[in-house]
């Protein structure tokens, strides 16, 4: 590289990356082939349109490769052609989500999505984000004894407000989501001309989960399943947006089906030409991830965030909603201020983010659900497993890495 002010900065980051810990849930590392795919000649292509119907000529090419990505999405979560669409071109999973509410939930309309100090998203409606303020948001939370979801409350909730979608999902909830009871509670809200809820599942976190057998699959039940790429699906940082053929939403005209209205939000509605070299990029990470050695790397993901959280609690540690089934770990260090009997506990989430980062292992701070800490230094810390599962560690390791934890933090 010429630019000597750019490669230091990015061998900067290469060192930096390989001497820390990485405990951050939403981040993970790509192979070489994903590397290559995006720093690819596709950079240079301009394709505006999708495969077959582009604006500009030369896409003979990228058709391929687009629909290759397609293909590849539709084959490692086991889906066929003929009931999923899917489409790639969403630049992230911010995005991907604003992208379905512009397709079928109209302006001033209800999303009822996960509170954002709950577990949820920002995009599921939180009023800092443009989905908060372009629709409204009823939330749902958890139980307050279990720190789970009460899909009996949810159902409550639900028939009561009767949302346009409910969006099952999450950024910080470690238990596997019952996507059939929300698919109940989707199809008992119908509104006043007789139309049930759309049910979205944003599975970004747990995507490398389903894929690898190791986390429950939304499809069977969901009307709509959007993603990132980068978490535990390790691919580069993009988004996928999934919709069944077979359901319509009603429109001028007739029945409209929802994958045709998600595309025209995806494009021409918020997006231009798609990242071709992104998508190239997402191919490979999907061909990656319908390799039977990635069921293998998705079962010690799991193993390893158990092994963590068992260790935590061991030493004193609140685990919020007492465990994992994923690779997600939510952590109480503050414990209303005070330390338990085994010295554990009064450390604020930004302390706690900022003592193990000092030490090498980066993780960020996290809310926890009912929090009277505000969310600038909230009560927790969020830990995941999945990136530094990718670099080989195991169950052994992972304890190591809880009892370092503890020792910093009680520092």
């Amino acid at each position: 590289m010429k630019d000597a002010a750019i490669k230091k900065l990015i061998d900067a980051e290469k060192k930096r990356q390989k001497k820390v810990v990485n405990l951050i849930a939403s981040e993970n590392y790509v192979s070489q082939d994903v590397l290559d795919a995006l720093g690819s000649e596709l950079t240079n292509k301009y394709a505006e349109g999708y495969a077959g119907k582009r604006y500009y000529g030369g896409n003979e090419v990228v058709d391929k490769i687009e629909m290759l990505a397609i293909e590849r999405a539709l084959k490692a979560f086991g889906l066929s052609a003929d009931k999923w669409h899917v489409n790639v071109q969403p630049l992230s999973g911010s995005p991907a989500n604003l992208a379905v509410y512009t397709a079928l939930v109209p302006p001033g309309g209800k999303i009822m999505g996960m509170s954002l100090d709950h577990g949820g998203h920002l995009t599921h409606g939180h009023k800092v984000s443009a989905t908060g303020k372009f629709w409204v948001q009823v939330p749902y939370g958890v139980d307050a004894k279990l720190e789970q979801l009460n899909y009996g409350e949810l159902r409550e909730i639900a028939m009561r407000e009767k949302p346009v979608i409910i969006v099952a999902g999450f950024t910080a909830y470690p238990r596997a989501i019952d996507f059939k009871k929300f698919r109940d509670i989707a199809d008992a809200a119908k509104n006043e001309t007789g139309q049930s809820a759309l049910l979205m599942v944003d599975m970004s976190h747990f995507a490398g989960l389903v894929a690898g057998k190791e986390y429950p699959s939304p499809f069977e039940y969901a009307d709509i399943v959007t993603t990132t790429v980068h978490k535990t699906l390790r691919g580069p940082r993009a988004a996928m947006i999934f919709s069944r053929l077979d359901r319509h939403v009603d429109g001028t005209n007739g029945p409209v089906s929802i994958s045709s209205k998600i595309d025209k939000a995806v494009f021409p509605g918020l997006q231009g030409g798609p990242h071709i070299n992104q998508i190239a990029a997402v191919a490979v990470a999907l061909k990656e991830a319908a390799a039977p050695a990635f069921k293998k790397y998705a079962k010690q993901v799991k193993k390893n965030a158990t092994a963590l959280a068992g260790e935590l609690t061991k030493r004193g540690w609140k685990i919020i909603s007492g465990g994992t089934d994923s690779h997600l770990v939510l952590v109480d260090t503050w414990m209303n201020g005070q330390k338990n009997a085994k010295g554990a506990g009064a450390v604020s989430g930004k302390e706690a983010s900022d003592k193990l980062e000092k030490a090498g292992i980066i993780v960020n701070k996290n809310a926890i659900p009912f929090d009277k800490r505000p969310p600038t230094d909230p009560s927790g810390i969020r830990l995941g497993s999945a990136a530094e599962t990718t670099r080989g560690k195991l169950e052994k390791d992972f304890v190591k890495l809880a009892k370092k934890i503890d020792s910093i933090l009680r520092g």
